[in-house]
């Protein structure tokens, strides 16, 4: 290739990042929204609004360790070309859509993954992938959820027993207020830890046309993330909502309350550890600690499981169209 022919394929891959990182917001608009949405705190065109606000919030708070991890610490970065870039962001994205129409709360964190894995498999096999990166997100596939549905638990069960004596409409009008505190930080929380998988994946992009280095990621990239992931949110994906905030258990503002917070405590976690997680996982192991702190009978078990299949063949299922994917970019790159 020439050099206009490989910065016009750098300017349409990153776009193609731009347009995953995106959808990454639609598709996990739902994460930050249902809950507040479910229990009436908030209409839907509001949330979005306010949730999309505190994504790009995050850009001010946390270092970019998972931006480190996802663009240094899944694949080498001497195996990476453009095809390979290319087929990661088509898997990822082409899974994201097919969970988005059946309403399948899937990760678009583990989809990016999967895509990676599945390209670099496809161009090169086994070799340039880096284990210790996929063992640590591969382990808080399990970890994120529990870790959720543990402080949701706990904080359900605590709030009940402060507010034991007081009536059900004096919790439901506080807890309507600190709802929107909640939502807040889930949603900071969100776009600290997705956003950045977007910026790992373009710099990895850069790094490998030699236009940046291991050590720096340029300013425009985290602006560009942050700024996506939020517009992203904004437009929502209502399809998801629903089975989010009340097919999986009945919340109230008390429920969403400790679901938020819970969440939102895992994520600032993994964020601060440089952790790639799902976003989608936190929020549903959150959801179902509040219902089953409650009764166990209150979560819809089969409704949960049927998301947990979806969450397990996430990213083989991602991977598998990257390999596609990657295979098709041959005749463009």
């Amino acid at each position: 290739m020439d050099v206009q022919s490989i910065t016009l394929a750098l300017i349409v891959l990153v776009v193609i990042a731009l347009v995953f990182d995106f959808m990454n917001g639609f598709h996990d608009a739902a994460n930050s929204i249902a809950t507040i949405v479910s229990t009436g705190v908030l209409k839907p065109h509001q949330a979005v609004a306010w949730a999309a606000f505190f994504n790009f919030v995050a850009i001010a708070l946390f270092e970019l360790k998972v931006a480190a991890t996802v663009g240094k610490g899944i694949i080498s970065p001497d195996a990476v070309d453009n095809q390979l870039i290319f087929g990661a962001l088509i898997g990822a994205i082409a899974w994201n859509v097919i969970t988005w129409y059946y309403g399948l709360p899937s990760s678009s964190s583990h989809a990016l993954i999967g895509g990676m894995i599945g390209a670099a498999i496809a161009k090169a096999g086994t070799a340039p992938l880096l284990a210790p990166g996929i063992i640590k997100t591969s382990v808080f596939i399990l970890v994120a959820p529990l870790l959720g549905m543990l402080l949701s638990s706990l904080m359900i069960i605590g709030v009940s027993w402060l507010c034991r004596r007081r009536t059900q409409r004096t919790t439901d009008r506080w807890f309507r207020r600190l709802q929107l505190v909640s939502s807040a930080l889930y949603s900071i929380g969100h776009g600290s830890n997705d956003a950045q998988k977007t910026m790992g994946i373009i710099w990895l992009l850069l790094i490998s046309a030699g236009v940046t280095t291991r050590d720096h990621l340029p300013h425009w990239v985290v602006v560009s993330c942050f700024v996506a992931i939020a517009l992203g949110t904004l437009f929502g994906g209502w399809r998801i909502v629903k089975t989010m905030g009340q097919r999986i258990t009945k919340l109230k503002p008390v429920g969403g309350f400790a679901a938020e917070t819970g969440g939102a405590m895992s994520l600032f976690l993994a964020s601060s550890l440089g952790i790639p997680v799902s976003t989608t996982h936190t929020i549903t192991g959150s959801i179902v600690g509040v219902g089953s702190a409650q009764r166990t009978r209150a979560v819809r078990w089969g409704v949960a499981g049927n998301i947990v299949i979806a969450w397990i063949i996430t990213i083989p299922a991602s991977a598998l169209l990257a390999a596609v994917a990657w295979w098709l970019g041959g005749w463009v790159f």
